[in-house]
């Protein structure tokens, strides 16, 4: 499920997130999902804030300059978009062909949407048809406000793309999924993206996203706590919370960081249980953990105990074909849990529902 905007060519995918942007592409062949290209660049605090571009001008830099240093030549761009501007929502509408609701979406998801109309994009995918003579059938709902999109789009073509697609992260890790790890056909799956400022929450369940939330928890509120209580730099305060400081006790360090992790993970169980809830007989047999704060330790840890569920981190670029000359793979592994919705939008082509 996407929005599309223009014509497409070859693609690059952007993941332009609070704490970074992350480049891929991709190309598909008879191997399957082949690695061309990927890199990362590190955005300063406050240049994203919430999903919102508050620094424009730093965000095309950065930018332009990660494009340079991979040389990448593709303009045709696919990326995505999180937070609170962004509403998603699994909705019971009365039975009909895609069509006809692709004529009446305006009118139907008025209801569901705090928004007015004409200030969103909507997007729909219809997630069950009527099999059981209801008159009923499941839709996901998506509504952007445009003026977000608008930010966001004038950011990469700023910086000389050309946007065809803008996504959304839980779609996009959906996608991921699919490429990367074999789910067996009742295996339901917790997504659980851990940006800097934003974390994700979806389930996938059947293989479609049956439920998806986000919340303003992440990295940056690990990092701002241990930079209050040890009173030190936010690039210290980082290093920390990523197990590359010698200066900080580390028992000391794990209490800090166990506080706020407990919190994140409670956060996460009262999302899968309040899904749970909605869907009798449904269980989630796997919490997979991605985005930069999947790599905090203790985390894992702290989230399987508080849940009761198994979980582990992503490894996106399992999925893909690579030129091991090109692409070190204790490095792919390395950086691997940044890169799920990367992977994920290279997947994405134009007219993909």
């Amino acid at each position: 499920m996407a929005l599309s905007l223009f014509k497409k060519k070859e693609c690059i995918a952007l993941d332009i997130g609070s704490n970074s942007i992350k480049v891929i592409a991709l190309k598909q062949s008879k191997k399957g999902w082949e690695l061309q290209k990927m890199g990362i660049a590190y955005l300063p605090p406050e240049a994203i804030v919430d999903g919102s571009i508050i620094d424009s001008m730093t965000v095309t830099n950065t930018l332009t300059e990660l494009l340079k240093e991979h040389k990448v030549s593709a303009t045709d761009t696919i990326s995505a978009l999180t937070g609170h501007s962004v509403i998603i929502k699994k909705v019971p509408l009365p039975a009909m062909t895609e069509e006809e609701l692709g004529e009446s979406i305006q009118w139907e998801a008025e209801q569901y949407i705090p928004f007015p109309m004409s200030d969103v994009y909507i997007d729909f995918q219809i997630l069950g048809e009527d099999t059981e003579g209801t008159g009923q059938m499941d839709v996901m709902l998506v509504a952007v406000k445009k003026d977000v999109i608008q930010d966001y789009v004038n950011v990469l073509k700023e910086a000389g793309l050309n946007p065809v697609v803008v996504d959304v992260d839980s779609f996009a890790l959906e996608n991921m999924m699919e490429i990367s790890y074999s789910l067996a056909p009742e295996e339901n799956v917790a997504m659980i993206n851990i940006g800097a400022s934003i974390t994700s929450i979806s389930v996938i369940a059947n293989g479609v996203t049956a439920f998806t939330r986000s919340n303003s928890s992440g990295g940056n509120q690990l990092t701002e706590e241990i930079q209050r209580h040890f009173n030190i730099s936010f690039s210290e305060a980082e290093d920390a919370k990523l197990g590359k400081s010698n200066e900080i006790d580390p028992e000391e360090l794990a209490g800090v960081m166990g506080t706020v992790s407990h919190g994140i993970a409670m956060e996460v169980k009262r999302s899968v249980d309040f899904y749970l809830s909605g869907a009798p007989g449904m269980v989630v047999n796997k919490i997979m953990l991605s985005g930069g704060g999947a790599k905090v330790q203790g985390l894992l840890e702290i989230m399987q105990e508080a849940t009761e569920i198994p979980v582990e981190i992503v490894n996106p670029f399992g999925g893909l074909v690579y030129n091991p000359k090109s692409f070190d793979e204790e490095f792919l592994q390395e950086i691997g849990p940044y890169f799920g919705v990367a992977v994920g939008l290279g997947t994405r082509r134009l007219g993909d529902r």
